[in-house]
């Protein structure tokens, strides 16, 4: 069976538009009208070697909040949809990934409840015309809408780029490792018998 899905939100404030397919090949393509967004879009799509097509259209002549945000609700609503049952997965995944002086640890656990920890810190509230802050909201969006425990730390990092393309990077690996079918254990990965 695929695991695959396709979103859509519509609100007064943006329209958000994505397909996922878990077993692809990390071809990402992504138009939400945040040039930073797309970029770690994209490099989420590579790690993670999903395929990912985003489209966005937001109130972007208020500022880049909610669609940044509702990118994470959609992109969360996708996965647990393409998961379905989660039978076979591996449920856990982490990850430390250097990315030049930034160091970005990333642990998930796609168990059905929704946990977010975020311990980074931007040395510059921008990066380009990005606002640094809404790096933490895109991964709570997606969080509470995946209904995953997703923990992100980053203990040191000077460029506030590099810190967060490493935490979209070690996301994205951590996310391959949990999603991947796990050929010891067959079945949902919980003594419970459901996620």
């Amino acid at each position: 069976m695929a695991r695959t899905a396709h979103v859509r939100r519509k609100t007064a404030e943006t329209e958000v538009d994505i397909e996922l397919s878990l077993d692809g090949s990390g071809q990402g393509k992504s138009a939400t009208g945040v040039g930073f967004l797309d970029h770690m879009l994209a490099l989420l799509a590579k790690h993670s070697a999903m395929d990912l097509a985003v489209s966005a259209a937001g109130d972007l002549e208020v500022d880049q909040h909610h669609t940044v945000e509702d990118v994470g609700i959609v992109l969360g609503q996708a996965l647990r949809e393409a998961l379905g049952t989660k039978t076979g997965i591996r449920r856990y995944g982490h990850f430390t990934l250097p990315m030049e002086e930034t160091l970005a640890t990333v642990a998930i656990d796609l168990g059905g409840r929704a946990y977010f920890v975020f311990q980074a810190q931007f040395p510059t509230d921008k990066i380009g015309q990005f606002d640094a802050e809404l790096v933490a909201d895109f991964w709570q969006a997606f969080s509470a809408n995946a209904l995953c425990n997703l923990h992100i730390v980053v203990p040191y990092g000077r460029n506030s780029h590099h810190i967060a393309e490493a935490i979209f990077k070690a996301t994205a690996r951590a996310l391959r490792m949990a999603i991947e079918p796990d050929p010891r254990l067959s079945g949902v990965p919980s003594t419970k018998g459901t996620l």
